[in-house]
């Protein structure tokens, strides 16, 4: 080689590091994953691995993606906490609901058996106080007459009209489950046209509730329960068409009438509970005549029909609460002395009246 000639260029090749780099691992498209636990983008270039640590030396910490991988299941853990939380408050709030809705929904009407779903209905009182009204047929050597009663406790107590029982030598008592008592009479108040009597051997027995009748108003929605003409459980029903109507009925019961008409028409002859309950009212003798005993009271009028046999029934509000013990009827009079039907005019005698007295007829009543 001369002094002029210069030395051949030689290519330049950049210093290999001193070690080989481990083989790399594709996992997912664009991520390549070295043993080392580094990553960079597929084709990029890879910082060496660190030093390596001593023998003696700690384990290194977790890989990042295993530190991620713990996070994730940690969050879920947690997701799946708060969502269990939340469930229970959600199942224990819908149980308190669906709870007090039951409650509510089955629930009955204070002091009666009428249920929430049908108050308000005839049905629904029908169904309610019809067990706790009775017949009542009262025998003696001049007839037979045939009345209601209204069952006020278990036992077998029975409030019913004074003219129902008046004068009655036998008592038959008859439930609405067909069953057939036996019963005598414990007091009497003729002036209120009331009586108490009791059944005997009677127990568990379903009892009506008794309402305020000071509360009644007029156009008040009622329902009639009795036996008319011996058809037990009748059930009828109207509206309250006035109060503290003055009505005048007799204090003795038809036989009685029958002697008191008998003094100016001929002793023997007999009354016919089919005329009616004889009452006056604005001075004028319905249904027969009522005598020289009677007596006045202030009355619930109805347009419910009644008819006889109602005499000692109930009048009952949409409650299912007895408001009145049904006590006489208009009725008008055909050419042949009969008396038609009900013609929506009846009169009640008020509760209010029959629980003041409840404790003078337990005692025996007024003389």
């Amino acid at each position: 080689m001369t002094d002029n000639q210069q030395p051949q260029e030689q290519p330049y090749y950049p210093p290999r590091p001193p070690y080989d780099p481990a083989e790399p691992i594709s996992t997912e498209p664009g991520t390549t994953v070295w043993p080392s636990g580094g990553h960079t983008p597929a084709g990029g270039y890879s910082p060496p691995p660190p030093p390596q640590q001593p023998a003696f030396a700690s384990p290194a910490p977790a890989p990042g993606p295993h530190r991620r991988a713990k996070r994730g299941v940690g969050l879920l853990a947690a997701v799946a906490i708060a969502a269990a939380a939340v469930g229970g408050g959600t199942a224990t709030l819908v149980e308190r609901w669906t709870s007090d809705g039951a409650a509510s929904a089955t629930g009955s009407v204070s002091g009666t058996n009428v249920s929430a779903s049908s108050k308000g209905t005839v049905a629904g009182v029908a169904q309610a106080v019809s067990p706790s009204i009775v017949e009542i047929s009262a025998s003696s050597t001049s007839g037979k007459s045939t009345g209601s009663g209204v069952i006020i406790t278990g036992d077998g107590e029975i409030v019913t009209n004074n003219h129902v029982i008046s004068g009655a030598s036998s008592i038959k008592v008859q439930t609405s489950d067909g069953k057939s008592y036996d019963a005598k009479v414990v007091g009497t108040d003729p002036d209120k046209d009331l009586a108490l009597i009791k059944l005997e051997g009677a127990s568990g027995l379903k009892t009506a509730t008794l309402g305020d009748s000071s509360k009644v108003r007029v156009g008040d929605e009622v329902v009639a329960i009795g036996s008319p003409e011996g058809l037990t459980g009748t059930v009828t029903s109207g509206i309250v068409s006035a109060l503290d109507r003055d009505v005048t009925v007799a204090k003795e019961d038809g036989q009685g009438q029958g002697q008191d008409q008998g003094q100016d028409q001929g002793q023997g002859q007999q009354w016919d509970p089919r005329q009616g309950w004889p009452f006056e009212f604005g001075g004028q003798q319905f249904n027969g005549d009522t005598g020289s005993s009677k007596t006045t009271y202030k009355a619930i009028q109805t347009d419910a029909s009644l008819n006889p046999g109602n005499s000692g029934g109930a009048l009952i509000n949409m409650n299912g609460e007895i408001i009145g013990i049904n006590s006489a009827m208009y009725s008008p009079s055909s050419s042949g002395g009969s008396t038609a039907g009900s013609v929506g005019l009846g009169f009640a005698i008020p509760v209010d009246t029959l629980k003041a007295d409840l404790d003078s007829l337990r005692s025996g009543g007024a003389a």
